[in-house]
């Protein structure tokens, strides 16, 4: 029951000021150094606004103040300190830029991440396992992401973890990134993608080594079939009867379940569907009842979703249920 235990993980602040990755810290870095910076002139521009709309207002002094010419100090701070401003915040970009995005190198990426309308899709190259939406990495070792997309323009970014990156289709895009601390990471796609472009949530699981090692194992195992024994018998038939029907109803000629001939590459892989906290790319809980919901009207939940609605008798909605909230 392994894939459990990270529900007690605490959910981190999704902020670029809540950094949880070296990556993260450069960019908090130069954003606060930004905010700085503009509260600064703003400050400015408030202050003498105020002095001279009170200096100069009607009744006291001329409307309008002494016209000078020829003021090289001023003329020189006009033009001086913007442009020290500007070439600082240029040289300490291009820092942490240079240090946030990969020189990849020879290095084999540590996770494909695909974005596709409206989930995400993970592998991890080496293992054979395969899952969805909830991403799971490991804790103090630098990772290297690969990001890609599988139909439009998305863009994964987790605020905390480090800074935002274009998935394109045909192009190969990386991220580095090295996590501290345990915990839930949340984020969002943010580029606009289409209809449902709003709820495509990211949630990264961010694990012990040892925790990580135990679901790579639990991930790389083939889904549990309802015909196994140990479970409940009144659901473990309801279950038997929706495995079935899970292929009969095509449902695995877009979703992918290890270890039975469900081998779709067009939906989320489902092999270890019942172990996730989430469904729909974080819209709804995993429960049983948000599960049945969605597979009578799929459309009513996720508008636009590609997810077509199967016509299907109440009896058949419960035993699809049972047999995917079973899947560990």
């Amino acid at each position: 029951m392994y894939g459990f235990k990270w529900i007690f993980l605490d959910v981190r602040p999704s902020s670029i000021f809540s950094a949880a990755s070296p990556q993260a810290e450069r960019i908090r870095s130069l954003t606060a150094g930004f905010l700085a910076a503009a509260a600064a002139i703003l400050l400015l521009v408030v202050v003498l606004t105020v002095l001279f709309a009170i200096r100069y207002r009607s009744g006291r002094r001329p409307k309008e103040p002494e016209q000078v010419s020829g003021n090289r100090r001023l003329e020189l701070a006009m033009i001086g300190v913007p442009l020290l401003l500007v070439t600082g915040f240029f040289f300490w970009s291009m820092r942490t830029m240079n240090a946030v995005l990969p020189d990849r190198g020879q290095h084999r990426p540590d996770v494909i991440i695909t974005g596709r309308q409206w989930f995400w899709q993970a592998s991890y190259p080496g293992t054979g396992v395969m899952t969805a939406n909830e991403i799971h990495l490991p804790v103090g070792r630098r990772l290297l992401l690969q990001l890609n997309a599988g139909d439009v323009i998305h863009d994964w970014w987790v605020p905390a973890l480090g800074g935002k990156m274009d998935m394109i289709p045909g192009v190969d895009n990386y991220l580095w990134v090295t996590i501290r601390e345990t915990g839930i990471y949340e984020g969002a796609c943010s580029e606009f993608c289409g209809q449902e472009h709003a709820w495509m949530r990211i949630r990264v699981v961010a694990e012990s080594e040892e925790d990580y090692a135990r679901w790579l194992v639990a991930e790389g195992a083939v889904a549990r079939s309802p015909f196994d024994t140990g479970a409940r018998v009144a659901r473990d038939t309801l279950a038997q009867a929706g495995a079935p029907l899970f292929l009969s109803a095509t449902c695995g000629s877009c979703h992918r379940v290890a270890g039975t001939a469900a081998n779709g590459v067009v939906g989320p892989d489902l092999t270890h569907f019942a172990v996730r906290q989430t469904m729909l790319a974080g819209m709804q809980p995993n429960d049983s009842e948000h599960v049945a919901a969605w597979l009578a009207d799929p459309q009513r939940i996720k508008p636009g979703a590609h997810m077509p609605r199967f016509i299907l008798p109440p009896d058949s909605i419960r035993a699809l249920t049972a047999y995917l909230e079973q899947l560990k």
